[in-house]
């Protein structure tokens, strides 16, 4: 009998998975928590994840753009929230009169807020980040001290409140990398600075996911959780089992299938040919819908309870599975991945076949695709 999804291809999100795994990750830290929802929510979907996220505790949430934390505020959204990547010349006016925390890396940005302010008629509330070693957003050690004494006048002039001192790590995920010791001094090292400068941030982190769950002394007093809110590892070989449950499944119909002779080449460029007379299964998903090109010929699907693998290239629209002599009715379903729980493959493995880190394959996945949200 055949089984068939409600859409052609569609993303299922379980809420409550994501609700569990943001009061998981609470429990463990013992610190506050913000959940990162920005890129839509890690492609799961930027308000029900904040909505989730909320119910189960989660004090602030994360975005990058203002747009993403103006959305979250157009949707109800009335906590914490934290932005922190702008370009020069973005208007701050709105983000400060809906009261969301956001981002200076230098006395430019602090003079684009404080334009904001006088546009907005109230004070504004201000993160500091210092760049400690990733060597991409925040201040740098030597410009520190100027932005730190420039951030407490505004404080003392009434521009702004300094809420919060942040940075991020760079190799988190390999926990004996030197550099997390190396970075963490220098964030401690950064928050003395901000001390003796006079400013009291409510908030001081450091700590993404990985290191929030592989290097306590870096909690601090928040940790923000972005891909292990979604149930996935963010250091892989290294964590052990938490318990999370992984959000996300893909899956799609199947369209139709065929047999195929020894010999016959399949997809462009015919880079992988039948060695031996087989079947093959049309699925409707490709690049065009986030599905990594570089997975065909590496991943598998999976189909009436075994796992299948792509066959040739993934093409824009759809891709070509291995039926190894099966022929499963068309409308028959496809998971491409999912928990892992019934045999199919998980997010990790699809980014181990595209030779990239899971947050891709979850983030870039859509385009067509429905989103269905389920909340068992």
């Amino acid at each position: 009998m055949r089984t068939q999804p409600v859409a052609r291809a569609e993303i299922v999100v379980d809420l409550a998975a994501l609700r569990h795994n943001v009061r998981r990750l609470r429990e463990i830290t013992g610190v506050a928590s913000m959940t990162v929802v920005k890129a839509d929510g890690y492609g799961h979907g930027m308000i029900e994840v904040a909505r989730a996220a909320r119910a189960a505790g989660s004090e602030w949430l994360g975005v990058a753009t203002l747009d993403e934390a103006l959305a979250l505020r157009a949707a109800g959204d009335t906590g914490p929230v934290l932005t922190w990547l702008t370009v020069p010349g973005e208007d701050y006016a709105a983000v400060i009169a809906a009261d969301v925390d956001v981002t200076a890396y230098s006395l430019a940005e602090l003079d684009e807020i404080a334009a904001g302010v006088r546009t907005a008629g109230r004070p504004a509330r201000v993160q500091l980040k210092i760049d400690t070693g990733l060597s991409r957003g925040g201040s740098t050690a030597e410009q520190w001290p100027a932005l730190v004494a420039a951030a407490r006048a505004g404080e003392e002039a009434g521009r702004w409140r300094v809420t919060g001192i942040w940075s991020h790590l760079a190799c988190s995920d390999e926990p004996a990398h030197p550099a997390n010791a190396a970075q963490e001094a220098a964030f401690r090292s950064a928050l003395e600075a901000a001390d003796r400068a006079g400013l009291r941030p409510e908030v001081r982190h450091l700590a993404n996911s990985a290191a929030g769950l592989l290097r306590p002394s870096s909690r601090f007093d928040l940790v923000r959780f972005g891909l292990a809110s979604y149930g996935l590892d963010p250091a892989p070989g290294h964590v052990p089992d938490l318990g999370l449950v992984p959000a996300m499944t893909a899956r799609a119909v199947l369209v139709m299938t065929k047999p195929v002779p020894a010999g016959a080449g399949v997809s462009y460029g015919h880079t992988w040919v039948a060695e031996t007379p087989t079947t093959l299964g049309l699925v409707p998903v490709g690049y065009g819908d986030g599905i990594p090109r570089h997975a065909g010929n590496h991943a598998h699907v999976l189909v009436e309870g075994k796992q299948r693998p792509v066959r040739g290239q993934v093409c824009m629209d759809q891709f070509v599975v291995d039926l190894d002599g099966d022929l499963p009715e068309p409308g028959h379903e496809v998971v491409l991945f999912g928990p892992g729980t019934a045999g199919e493959p998980t997010v990790q493995d699809w980014a181990d076949a595209a030779g990239t880190i899971s947050y891709e394959i979850v983030s870039r996945i859509g385009g067509r695709m429905s989103r269905r949200y389920v909340d068992p």
